[in-house]
């Protein structure tokens, strides 16, 4: 019988999944975003990093949804347990203790109405910290986690062949085209070290609070064909997981649950680094 009832419930949500496969940044949208989120047991929320519709838009779920942990792709696991609960809305201080000024992350302003909607969870953080990332690469990104860990989440085992090769393409592509060819996998692999940091980060808040948890993160981890569902799901074949990708004007790539539009940031051509006389 509880079998049943957990393939009618599935049933439900992929239906309501599916109605909302593309849906407008409007007041309706996003109700009917948190309608068809709300439940499972680990909720991605997508983003463009320096989109403040975005963000916004991250607040209201966390604030609808109440999740019992947050786990943030911007921050790392210490980072996270240096954090005051009871000041997660004085952005100041938030911003301070997270050392945002020099993180390589746009400005906090923009994340501040996040952070302050996390208030009440239990914050985690899954960024790999910069002294491991050149060992974890030259191991190979499996001798980040260890043997048992690894096996855990897949992340032991090589991509396809046609995978991989689409990756690194897509990556050159992210890269403006000027990337050396043997950096491409190389690339690939830090793609998957961090869609595994941010899935262990995941289990182990699903774990200490039995969830809900939210994840904050960038669209390209958010994905369902490649993202840290793919790591997550390995691990944890019973969990829910729901993924919102988070477009411009139209524009994503990749394979999400469900999309919410916002209009494009104006921006600097990011190709501009990469050219000489630029």
């Amino acid at each position: 019988m509880r079998k049943r009832l957990n393939g009618l419930k599935m049933i439900a949500s992929a239906a309501a999944l599916a109605a909302l496969c593309v849906s407008g940044a409007g007041a309706d949208g996003l109700t009917g975003a948190v309608e068809a989120l709300r439940g499972a047991d680990v909720v991605i929320l997508g983003e463009v990093h320096d989109n403040p519709v975005h963000h916004q838009r991250q607040a209201q779920l966390l604030v609808a949804l109440k999740p019992g942990a947050v786990v943030w792709e911007m921050i790392t696991a210490e980072q996270a347990e240096g954090l005051d609960p009871d000041s997660l809305d004085d952005a100041a201080q938030t911003a301070r203790r997270l050392d945002w000024a020099v993180s390589g992350w746009p400005e906090f302003a923009l994340y501040a109405p996040v952070f302050a909607a996390a208030k009440g969870a239990r914050q985690y953080g899954a960024l790999v910290p910069r002294e491991a990332v050149a060992g974890a690469l030259e191991q190979g990104v499996a001798a980040y986690f260890g043997a048992g860990m690894s096996a855990r989440f897949g992340l032991n085992l090589p991509l396809p062949e046609a995978e991989q090769l689409a990756r690194e393409a897509d990556q050159q592509v992210n890269h403006c085209n000027a990337m050396p060819e043997e950096m491409l996998p190389v690339l690939v692999d830090f793609q998957r070290l961090r869609d595994a940091a941010l899935a262990a980060a995941a289990d182990k808040a699903l774990a200490e609070t039995g969830g809900p948890v939210a994840v904050i993160t960038g669209n390209g981890h958010a994905r369902t064909d490649r993202g840290l569902a793919v790591y997550l799901a390995k691990a944890r074949p019973e969990a829910d997981i729901r993924s919102l990708g988070q477009s411009e004007d139209g524009q994503i790539s990749g394979a999400f649950d469900l999309v919410l539009d916002a209009p494009a940031v104006e921006r600097p051509d990011p190709c501009l680094a990469f050219r000489k006389d630029g």
